[in-house]
């Protein structure tokens, strides 16, 4: 009997954890960040908190959010006039709608600039690994200063067999 528990225990301990990281449970990837069809006061209500988080959009701009928050009130004030949706006139959907596409393309975008990415990385010279994180837009802010840098030192030096001489610059 004690063998059996015992095999049990080590077989159950030694199985792998099924464990999944779904780093899309916080995006908007799948739900448009505002619906008109749902309540839309708890709607404003979430973005406006999402807005004040600093994580969820911590990558918006202050002319997006204010794009979007101008958008949220215009959207809000043909609602408050008329009562629902159905009951807006032509012209109104369309405008209601226009603000929604803005609102959502705005939080989309900035939504996915937000989201944080980790690597595991080695620093040169060493074997030891650190977790690197940053936004995909810190990400490619990097890699954009970085292409710049190079492009610069492309212009500005000429490698040769005899190594690399500064250019000369016209005018200087």
């Amino acid at each position: 009997m004690y063998r059996f528990v015992l095999i049990a225990f080590i077989l159950i301990a030694a199985s792998p954890a099924q464990a999944t990281i779904d780093s899309r449970s916080r995006s908007t990837a799948e739900r448009p960040a505002l619906d008109v069809a749902g309540s839309f006061a708890d709607q404003v209500k979430a973005i406006e908190a999402d807005l004040a988080d600093g994580e969820t959009y911590s990558e918006i701009s202050q002319e997006d959010r204010a794009a979007v928050q101008a958008a949220l009130r215009r959207i809000a004030d043909e609602l408050a006039s008329e009562g629902s949706i159905e009951a807006l006139s032509a012209s109104e959907k369309a405008a209601v709608f226009n603000d929604q596409e803005l609102a959502n393309n705005i939080l989309t975008k900035a939504g996915a600039d937000s989201l944080l990415v980790c690597r595991r990385e080695k620093k040169v010279g060493s074997h030891r690994t650190t977790t690197q994180c940053a936004t995909v837009a810190e990400r490619r802010r990097a890699a954009d200063q970085t292409h710049d840098v190079l492009r610069d030192n492309a212009l500005r030096f000429q490698c040769g067999d005899s190594g690399c001489l500064p250019r000369a610059m016209p005018g200087g």
